[in-house]
C-alpha cells in the first residue's frame, strides 16, 4: 500500500513524527511530506486545503496533536478539546472530498473508560466515561474513530484508528510544563543531581500502573498498519507490560544515578488507576509486536537526554 505512494505526515516534526518519517524512508514511498506549525495550522481550514494542495497526497497520518501530561490537561482542558477535535473532523472530512486513497488516524489510551479491565481491549472503549484529567483530549481524538467508521460505512472512504499507548524515547518532550512522566522523571533525576539534593518530589502516590511504548516500535507499528490494515475496526498499539509509577521512578533514578530518596506527594493525582493494552490484535491482523524492552528503551532515552540536555535547557 506505501510503496510508490504520496505521504503526507501530519506532526511530522513532532516527536513520533521524526521517528516516523526515518521509518517510512525503508518503505520505498514516492514523496514524504511533513504537514505542521508554523507552515500549517490544523485547525485552520484554509490551511488545511493549502496543505491538501501543496502535498497532493495518496495517504495521510495523522499524528498531529496538542498533547501534555496531568497538569497541562488540568490547565488546559478546552484547548485539548477543542484544537483535537477540530483538527480530526476537518482532515478527515477535506480527505474524503479529495478521495484520498488512505487516511491513518492516531487516537490514544487516554480514550478508554477510567475502570477498563486489565489488559485494555478494543471491544471496551465504550464501556464508561474516560478518567476526569484526560477526557477532554481522549473524547476529542476518540471522535476520530466515530467519524473514520461513519465515513466508511456510508461513503466507503479508507481510514483506520490506532490506539498507542504512552510513547517515550529520544527527542522526548522534556519541557516540565507539558511533557509526560517518562521524561519529566528522567529530568527531575538530572536537576537533583546538579542541584546535590538528596531528595526528590514525584507527583501521586506512585501506585498506579503505566505501559510504555518505546517511540521506535510505535513508528513501526504505524508504518505495518498504514501498509497493511485496511478495517473499521480500531487497534491497540504497545509493548503489552505494565509497571507502577513507584518502580518506574526507582528505574529512571537508578538508571540516571540519582541516589538519594524519591518523596511522594500524595495530594497530586494518580490518573487513571491502570494503563495495559491487550496488543494481540496488532499481531494478528498486520504482523505487529513490539521489540524494546523496558529498561533497554530508558537507558537509550536517557543517555540521549544526557548529551542532549544543555541544548534544551537553553530553549
Amino acid at each position: 500500500m506505501l510503496a510508490d505512494k504520496r505521504i503526507t505526515v501530519t506532526g511530522g516534526i513532532g516527536f513520533l513524527g521524526q521517528h516516523l518519517i526515518r521509518k517510512l524512508a525503508d518503505y520505498s514511498c514516492r514523496s514524504i511530506d511533513i504537514a505542521d506549525l508554523p507552515q500549517y495550522n490544523l485547525t485552520d481550514l484554509e490551511d488545511i486545503r493549502r496543505m491538501f494542495d501543496d502535498t497532493k497526497p495518496d495517504i495521510i497520518i495523522h499524528l498531529a496533536a496538542k498533547v501534555g501530561g496531568i497538569g497541562f490537561n488540568q490547565e488546559k482542558p478546552a484547548e485539548l478539546f477543542y484544537d483535537n477535535l477540530i483538527m480530526g473532523t476537518q482532515l478527515i472530512h477535506e480527505a474524503y472530498l479529495r478521495k484520498i486513497e488512505k487516511f491513518v488516524a492516531l487516537g490514544t489510551i487516554c480514550a478508554y473508560p477510567k475502570f477498563t479491565p486489565v489488559p485494555f481491549k478494543e471491544e471496551d472503549l465504550w464501556n464508561g466515561y474516560p478518567e476526569e484529567t484526560n477526557a477532554p483530549y481522549g473524547l476529542a481524538k476518540k471522535m476520530m474513530l466515530v467519524q473514520s467508521q461513519s465515513y466508511r460505512q456510508q461513503y466507503g472512504f479508507n481510514s483506520i484508528f490506532l490506539l498507542p499507548v504512552n510513547l517515550y524515547g529520544p527527542g522526548d518532550n522534556f519541557d516540565p510544563r507539558s511533557s509526560h512522566v517518562i521524561p519529566a522523571l528522567i529530568k527531575k533525576c538530572f536537576d537533583a543531581i546538579d542541584n546535590h539534593s538528596d531528595s526528590l518530589e514525584v507527583w501521586g502516590t506512585g501506585r498506579a500502573t503505566r505501559e510504555f511504548f518505546y517511540v521506535e516500535d510505535a513508528a513501526q507499528a504505524i508504518c505495518m498498519a498504514a501498509d497493511l490494515y485496511e478495517k473499521s475496526e480500531p487497534v491497540n498499539i504497545g509493548a503489552g507490560y505494565e509497571i507502577s509509577i513507584g518502580e518506574l521512578t526507582e528505574l529512571i533514578a537508578r538508571l540516571s544515578g540519582f541516589k538519594g530518596k524519591i518523596v511522594w506527594d500524595s495530594s497530586k493525582p494518580d490518573g487513571q488507576p491502570r494503563r495495559q493494552l491487550d496488543t494481540s490484535k496488532a499481531l494478528k491482523e498486520f504482523g505487529f509486536k513490539a521489540t524494546t524492552n523496558l529498561s533497554t528503551g530508558l537507558q537509550k532515552t536517557i543517555e540521549w537526554y544526557r548529551q542532549n540536555r544543555h541544548l534544551l535547557n537553553k530553549k
